[in-house]
């Protein structure tokens, strides 16, 4: 039994039978290779970067869609190399795995064995001639990792279009102020046009879209790809829509983040006061209101998709359980922000990044309370909090609480008043122009 027949059976979609399924999959690849220029015996290869959690999912959910149709595409993954085992022991391996129902199902449960897609311990024969390649890295390994990539993309005739998954941003300070995202740094990394480049994002837990939940996603970049491949990518379960602004709905995807640490820890210290949680959700959602009124010029537009990103996250997030963890002492900062079964806390990074970028004086905003210019980040103390825990490493976890309780601290819809009766955005911060 081949993977979407599996699939499709033991979730019981009603949506019509399989070979209905089967037939509006395969019409929709047909119709991605079309625009691809791929002709009959050529199959259209696509290419996953990067086995963590989400980006070993989203592959295996296209497998599953599309595998059988194995003249016309190929879908691989790619992951940097683990314990080096020889070819006989690997098979070996798989045959064990594949023989045991029980450990199979529990692998499959854990995401931790796609049974449906074919491994590549090795980028440059996994990608050197991919047409859709899926960055499934963390943001803080995207560019090296794309600049390896690039050696083996310099003689090739067609540009790959690539679809990144990750969530996390860096500051760059010079010439001037602006945010750095994955997608800025692929392009950077290996030429690829901008227009190639699109970015893939929800509010999803991996775990749970890969038993068949329903979930949405955006898929943002040039009309070219991303209406073809919001088709290509819709499935039953996985509704995912269009839009054409990129840097800024990754942006948000990367902001949502360094607030669910801080939600993690009120959480745990507070033994998951409702009212503690409410508090802080009522602070860090003005805060984030007031980032994106500098970084968008219409931010009204990205509240519902940033609030509901920022609620699954906050519910059942990486960066939420790394915040509750380190607030019950059951890890500490000095075990870095890779976490063994978790992959890596894109948060951490993330607080630096949005901290160091509002933290420049070229940025001053009018504070009407002080009737003075200060920073943007002056505005935030949460996220002031969040940098002196995580990064200065200068206060305890415990006073994440202490920052909610500042009696001098302002409503926080008066944060958000701030920013909606200035001209705050800066387009520069994107590297746009007025």
């Amino acid at each position: 039994m081949n993977g979407i027949s599996e699939s499709v059976i033991h979730h019981g979609y009603s949506n019509g039978s399989v070979q209905s399924v089967n037939g509006n999959f395969e019409e929709k690849l047909d119709e991605l290779r079309s625009l691809m220029g791929k002709v009959d015996g050529d199959p259209l290869r696509i290419v996953g970067v990067g086995a963590g959690a989400w980006g070993s999912v989203f592959t295996a959910m296209l497998q599953e869609a599309y595998g059988s149709f194995r003249d016309k595409v190929l879908i691989r993954i790619w992951r940097r190399p683990g314990r080096t085992v020889d070819r006989t022991t690997a098979t070996h391996l798989f045959e064990v795995i594949n023989s045991r129902e029980d450990v199979l199902r529990r692998l499959i449960r854990r995401c931790a064995y796609l049974k449906y897609v074919e491994g590549r311990l090795g980028d440059r024969e996994a990608v050197w001639d991919a047409d859709i390649v899926i960055n499934g890295l963390p943001s803080t390994e995207t560019r090296e990792v794309f600049e390896e990539i690039s050696k083996y993309w310099k003689e090739r005739i067609t540009v790959p279009v690539i679809i990144s998954l990750a969530k996390g941003v860096e500051a760059e300070l010079v010439p001037e102020p602006r945010i750095i995202t994955p997608t800025l740094m692929i392009g950077r990394a290996t030429g690829v046009p901008i227009e190639n480049i699109l970015y893939l994002g929800g509010p999803n837990i991996a775990s749970e879209i890969y038993n068949k939940e329903y979930a949405n996603a955006r898929i943002c970049g040039a009309e070219k790809w991303r209406k073809p491949l919001a088709k290509f990518l819709r499935q039953p379960h996985f509704i995912v829509w269009d839009n054409g602004d990129l840097v800024t709905h990754e942006v948000m995807g990367g902001l949502k983040n360094v607030y669910a640490i801080g939600a993690g820890m009120v959480a745990a210290l507070t033994n998951e006061s409702a009212t503690s949680k409410s508090v802080y959700f009522a602070h860090c959602t003005s805060e984030m209101i007031f980032i994106t009124h500098l970084i968008a010029e219409e931010p009204e537009k990205l509240a519902g998709p940033l609030l509901a990103d920022t609620y699954v996250t906050l519910l059942k997030g990486r960066n939420a359980w790394y915040g509750h963890k380190l607030a019950k002492g059951e890890l500490n900062l000095e075990m870095g922000d890779s976490i063994k079964g978790k992959g890596m806390i894109q948060g951490v990074s993330a607080v630096k990044a949005f901290y160091e970028l509002l933290s420049q004086s070229s940025l001053n905003v009018l504070d009407p309370e002080e009737n003075k210019h200060v920073a943007p980040v002056e505005l935030c103390p949460i996220l002031k909090m969040l940098y002196k825990i995580l990064i200065l490493r200068e206060s305890p976890v415990q006073a994440i609480l202490q920052a909610l309780r500042d009696e001098t601290m302002n409503d926080p819809r008066d944060r958000i008043k701030i920013a909606q009766s200035h001209v705050f955005y800066r387009p520069s911060l994107l590297g746009q122009q007025l």
